[in-house]
């Protein structure tokens, strides 16, 4: 079977190998479909800092809780990336739309992302607080 993966979650900066590790580890405990490692560059926002991008396989339902439960339990942000508007679908198909983001601090919404792509690599493109 061959698991949906991505690459649009991110946690924040200097956390990144505390986050993998723990999220990993939460997925096996509770037999969840979801494994996750860092991808070596970072995204930079003007409210809320920096992030390190996380690529990850699995189950989307699974991937989002397990994300935001890593933010309280580990006291940081996160970046919960992979919604579209409605009328962009078949932009996002082709991969050529916006895509839009959630930004969590300690659990809690904090704002809002739109990112975009510039050499295979998200880049914010506008930001907006919770």
């Amino acid at each position: 079977m061959i698991l949906p993966n991505a690459d649009n979650f991110a946690v924040e900066e200097g956390m990144g190998t505390k986050a993998v590790e723990w999220m990993n580890s939460f997925s096996k405990k509770n037999n969840n479909s979801f494994n996750c490692e860092l991808e070596g560059y970072t995204i930079s926002t003007f409210h809320f800092g920096n992030f390190e991008v996380l690529s990850w396989k699995g189950n989307w339902s699974d991937a989002r809780k397990i994300i935001v439960k890593a933010s309280g339990k580990l006291n940081m942000k996160v970046i919960e990336a992979g919604y579209h508007l409605k009328d962009n679908i078949l932009l996002s198909l082709i991969g050529s739309s916006k895509e839009h983001a959630k930004v969590y601090r300690k659990g809690n919404f904090a704002g809002i992302l739109v990112l975009g792509r510039k050499s295979g690599h998200w880049i914010v493109k506008s930001e907006k607080l919770g």
